[in-house]
């Protein structure tokens, strides 16, 4: 480590890992002091898969009022996270139970954010104000992706202001007390979605490795978590049953995104992220195959701009990830880029932008409205201005 400042670590939610863990929903709703549920899932799978009968079956059995909300759909509005609250105040909620991926998930954090604050909830993604307290969530993942079930994170777009832009927000204090993983709930999922996410997977840790802290056994479970899912992501959408690789992507699911992969160092500025977040908010498309298509180019910018340093870093992780032999950093640097690209297209992930259904000619508009602080520039492991986001989006025509 190369820093002597205080760094906070807390895994704090409880994770139930296991055939059948589901079934533990109400078990751990009661042990959390939850009184009236609020059940939250999205367009329809949860009830095809039987998991909305099982949940609503374990909520009657065991005497827990409850109440639902569903239709939230990939890349959460805050409409729909203002329709909830608005429906759990009126019927007294004090415990968010979600059942579904990262959409789900961070819609009902937001919704637990906003029952326990007088204000709006939206605050706190504008970053006007700091989360203290909020309602309980527990989560139910049947997808390994976002690692919301573990995270203190939460993404909602913004479609009530007008901007269909992304908000981020990291309290902590909204991190789920349980997660309940079956990797069985996985076995449904598209092949391309089991693509993409294991590519958000990867790029929880990756942003986690280029952080501007240095901390030698984070970089290892980094790297480590990322070789886990180049292993087993293949294997999961060869056979989709295959219990082995369904549990090892669920688990670095959850471990790529609470902080595991990052411990020892401080200012989670994701950069990858930082770039996707207006493709999958504008264009409605795959946040993990965006993140995908952005990982590979990033890096080669890095490799090339960043400095001896940081070419020194990105040369580390060819290393740490494939393995790579070359002696020169640069060289290995890039070859790291270069390989990682040839990963993500083995597994149906897209490797230029046209394959996002996005045209060359959208370019500019897409640079103008990434993510920026008030001086006009993406901050991150290398902070970029508009000219650096733009060489970086026009590499992957």
């Amino acid at each position: 480590m190369n820093q002597t400042g205080i760094v906070n670590f807390n895994m704090y939610t409880e994770i139930v890992f296991g055939a059948g863990a589901e079934k533990k929903a109400a078990e751990m709703i009661k042990k959390h002091g939850g009184k009236k549920v609020m059940l939250v899932y999205g367009e329809g799978s949860v009830k095809k898969s039987g998991l909305y009968d099982t949940l609503t079956g374990l909520l009657d059995g065991a005497g827990i009022p409850f109440v639902e909300l569903g239709g939230v759909k990939p890349n959460p509005l805050r409409s729909t996270a203002m329709r909830g609250l608005e429906y759990a105040k009126r019927e007294g909620v004090d415990f968010l139970l979600a059942a579904g991926g990262g959409s789900v998930i961070d819609t009902a954090k937001a919704i637990a954010l906003g029952l326990a604050y007088d204000g709006d909830f939206w605050d706190f993604y504008l970053k006007k104000a700091v989360p203290e307290r909020s309602a309980k969530v527990g989560a139910i993942n049947t997808i390994s992706a976002a690692g919301s079930e573990t995270s203190g994170s939460s993404v909602i777009v913004d479609d009530v202001g007008g901007t269909f832009k992304k908000s981020v927000m990291y309290p902590g204090v909204v991190r789920p007390v349980f997660a309940l993983e079956n990797p069985e709930l996985t076995y449904s999922v598209s092949k391309y979605q089991t693509a993409a996410g294991a590519s958000d997977i990867i790029a929880h840790s990756f942003d986690r490795y280029f952080l501007a802290d240095s901390c030698r056994l984070a970089d290892e479970f980094a790297s480590g978590l990322i070789r886990t899912v180049m292993k087993y992501a293949p294997a999961a959408l060869c056979k989709p049953d295959d219990y082995e690789a369904r549990s090892e992507l669920m688990l670095a699911g959850s471990f790529s995104h609470n902080d595991f992969t990052g411990v020892g160092k401080r200012g989670y500025v994701f950069s990858v992220h930082g770039l996707e977040s207006y493709l999958s908010a504008a264009y409605d498309t795959s946040h993990g195959a965006g993140l995908a298509l952005l990982m590979p180019a990033w890096l080669e910018y890095i490799a090339r701009n960043g400095g001896a340093e940081r070419t020194r870093h990105a040369a580390q992780f060819a290393r740490d990830v494939f393995g790579t032999r070359t002696g020169d950093d640069m060289a290995a640097a890039l070859e790291g880029a270069r390989m990682l690209r040839e990963w993500f297209a083995s597994i149906g992930m897209p490797v230029k932008l046209s394959d996002l259904g996005i045209p060359e000619s959208d370019i500019p508009e897409i640079v103008k409205n990434t993510r920026s602080d008030e001086r006009g520039i993406l901050p991150g492991y290398l902070d970029l201005d508009k000219k650096a986001v733009k060489e970086i989006f026009d590499s992957t025509v």
